[in-house]
């Protein structure tokens, strides 16, 4: 029998607001919009997996 390794494969990163330089966590495979708290600029949308960041990328947290 063939045992497959459950590690988690999906994490948070830390993006940086283009607009206005707020810096927040995502989640890599977010599955709604996810919008600035303090601007309202759009910083990742769905795609089935992956979320498409429209930010920069500051980190991946663990």
């Amino acid at each position: 029998m063939v045992r497959q390794s459950r590690e988690n494969r999906s994490k948070f990163v830390r993006v940086k607001c283009p607009d206005c330089e707020n810096e927040q966590l995502v989640f890599e495979k977010a599955s709604t919009v996810v919008d600035c708290v303090v601007c309202g600029k759009v910083l990742a949308e769905p795609t089935g997996g992956k979320a498409s960041i429209k930010a920069e990328v500051l980190a991946a947290v663990e």
